[in-house]
């Protein structure tokens, strides 16, 4: 009878043991990758505070609209599908409308689409808005639904990362 005692502490023991055990190696695990989130959240924050977007000018006809910018941080943008650009303006008919407008590769543009026209100078990176590179974008609205003469209207375009510039222009 005194054996049966001891075994069951025994056994007792060992379960308490494995449970804590199997715990503390959770919360480690845990630990490391709320760790590694908290790391790559900061170095996100870091890219976003480098990476600045000026608009220059902006120009339009009523369904496209000419945005010169310029890259004045130290980061290369060089995924343009992944940039935003959202636009709101007054239509002719009196109506606000806003549009997100997504990007498209081909140099025939269809509505409601932007493109990136040129970059200048284009030496280092071909294709890539360097930092100090001036990049001509064009976005055409529908047709259908143009911006109304002498209306106040507004555009944002964000870089894939988070940063941003946004511009109040005149229709």
């Amino acid at each position: 009878m005194g054996f049966g005692s001891i075994i069951a502490a025994m056994i007792s023991v060992a379960t308490i043991l494995l449970a804590s055990y199997v715990c503390s190696k959770g919360g480690f695990y845990m630990a490391d990758v709320l760790a590694d989130s908290v790391i790559k959240m900061q170095e996100n924050k870091n890219e976003m505070a480098k990476t600045e977007i000026e608009i220059t000018g902006v120009s339009t006809d009523s369904v496209d609209i000419l945005v010169s910018l310029q890259n004045t941080g130290s980061t290369k943008i060089g995924d343009f599908t992944y940039m935003d650009v959202i636009v709101t303006y007054q239509n002719e008919s009196g109506s606000i409308k806003t549009v997100w407008i997504p990007y498209q590769e081909s140099e025939i543009l269809s509505r409601n689409r932007w493109t990136k026209v040129n970059i200048v100078p284009d030496l280092i990176n071909p294709g890539v808005f360097d930092p100090g590179e001036e990049m001509e974008v064009q976005i055409r609205l529908d047709s259908s639904d143009p911006i109304g003469n002498s209306s106040v209207n507004w555009f944002l375009v964000a870089a894939p990362n988070g940063a941003k510039a946004s511009r109040y222009f005149n229709g």
